[in-house]
């Protein structure tokens, strides 16, 4: 009888536990180093840029420095809207075997340039924030956040998830998708700075 009762006891006990929200410390880690790294590669890309070298287009098709660094901004704010959306369902660990693709795989995706892909109207530079340097800090204020969100949240984001063209990833892989995909834009200002028509100031 005692048994029992301790069983019991036992079982109540296990039932007011805090349950672990969150992301784990190996996530979290992930997403806060990737976020980290690849907002200092960004500045660090378009640090001192004068007027002449943030709009030249090597071409009349092909996106400025100034544009990249909107589409960045925008699309911070847009693709974490994934996240969101994919939080609002119910987490569910049994739709794990869905994703088949790896948190590397997916920031190597995302950083192959020989894959070239067309923005969404809602992406693509319009000027919205008025000038470079307020469309820098609006990005640098949504990473903020969203680093902030990856280190606060209590949703399990990996039994979370979202669409994307490669197929079905988790919460922490559309946060790693947002990351790697300001890196792409940051490879391709790069790019444009390479070119031999470049301003030298």
């Amino acid at each position: 009888m005692k048994k029992v009762i301790y069983g019991v006891i036992a079982l109540l006990m296990l039932s007011f536990m805090p349950v672990n929200k969150g992301l784990s410390n190996a996530d979290k880690e992930l997403v806060v180093t990737e976020m980290t790294r690849t907002t200092k590669h960004l500045l660090e890309a378009i640090k001192g840029l004068s007027q002449e070298q943030l709009n030249f287009k090597s071409s009349l098709e092909s996106w400025s420095v100034a544009e990249c660094v909107e589409h960045i901004a925008v699309s911070e704010s847009n693709i974490f809207g994934a996240v969101e959306a994919a939080v609002k369902t119910p987490a569910d660990a049994s739709k794990r075997d869905l994703v088949k693709i790896t948190d590397d795989e997916v920031i190597a995706i995302m950083l192959d340039r020989t894959n070239k892909a067309k923005a969404p109207e809602a992406f693509k530079p319009s000027g919205k924030f008025g000038s470079h340097k307020e469309t820098v800090k609006a990005f640098f204020k949504k990473r903020k956040q969203n680093i902030k969100y990856a280190k606060r949240t209590e949703n399990n984001l990996r039994n979370h998830y979202g669409e994307m063209p490669f197929g079905v990833v988790d919460g922490v892989q559309l946060m790693v998708f947002i990351s790697a995909h300001s890196e792409r834009h940051t490879l391709q200002i790069e790019e444009i700075m390479s070119h031999k028509n470049f301003p030298k100031k």
